[in-house]
């Protein structure tokens, strides 16, 4: 491939300050560019679509550990769980207690984000911080059986205003900052904020991401399908 897959992997691994961990996200992309990068020791990739996640789960190294970044609907629930490390995009509270449902049923326990929605833009996905806040104050977290909640996901606005998007990333950071406030040490193991990507990642680690969502910048453009 013209784009040096590997070159790209070592740059970021080189740049991201300790205790950064990086998701590769390889949606649209083939199994062969998901191979470059994990033969450049990347074990962590993202993708959004539950089909084509579970295709290239099925032919490629099994430590891999898959991540699903995409608005997940909840008839593809009982698919995905099992298949993945963590599901970053927990959306709504029904979707929350269907992954846990179905953990369940499988005999597994699921890791996952709470998407927290503080951009601009209406299409995204998420909770708002009232509506996220307003879980963990009536501790609804403790009905789960099969379900770990280990922190937050969010994006910043699609804008070149830097000051937006750090003001975007702080706002993520400090409703983490109150989820612990609020619950504690109840929370065990709630320390992900995942926010930043190709283009922001920097100022998303300087406003306290410990995992960085990143594609374009390894991959390329996408090849849509």
């Amino acid at each position: 491939m013209s784009h040096d897959i590997a070159a790209e992997i070592r740059r970021l691994h080189s740049e991201l300050p300790e205790g950064v961990r990086l998701v590769a996200v390889s949606k649209f992309h083939p199994a062969e560019a998901i191979r470059e990068a994990y033969d450049a020791g990347q074990r962590l990739f993202g993708e959004s679509r539950v089909n084509e996640l579970l295709e290239k789960e099925a032919v490629l190294p099994s430590d891999i550990k898959w991540h699903f970044i995409g608005h997940l609907q909840t008839n593809k629930v009982r698919r995905l769980v099992g298949k993945v490390a963590m599901i970053e995009s927990i959306d709504t509270e029904r979707l929350l207690e269907l992954v846990d449902a179905e953990s369940r049923r499988a005999g597994v326990v699921t890791r996952v984000l709470m998407q927290v929605h503080v951009a601009r833009e209406e299409t995204k996905f998420g909770f708002s911080a009232d509506e996220l806040l307003d879980y963990f104050s009536r501790h609804a977290y403790r009905n789960l059986t099969n379900t770990h909640i280990c922190g937050v996901m969010g994006m910043a606005s699609n804008t070149d205003d830097t000051d937006r998007v750090r003001a975007d990333f702080k706002a993520i950071a400090d409703i983490f900052g109150e989820v612990h406030r609020i619950c504690g040490d109840e929370l065990c193991g709630f320390d992900v904020i995942s926010m930043g990507m190709s283009g922001d990642w920097p100022i998303a680690v300087a406003e306290g991401s410990n995992l960085v969502r990143v594609g374009t910048a390894i991959f390329g453009e996408r090849q849509y399908t």
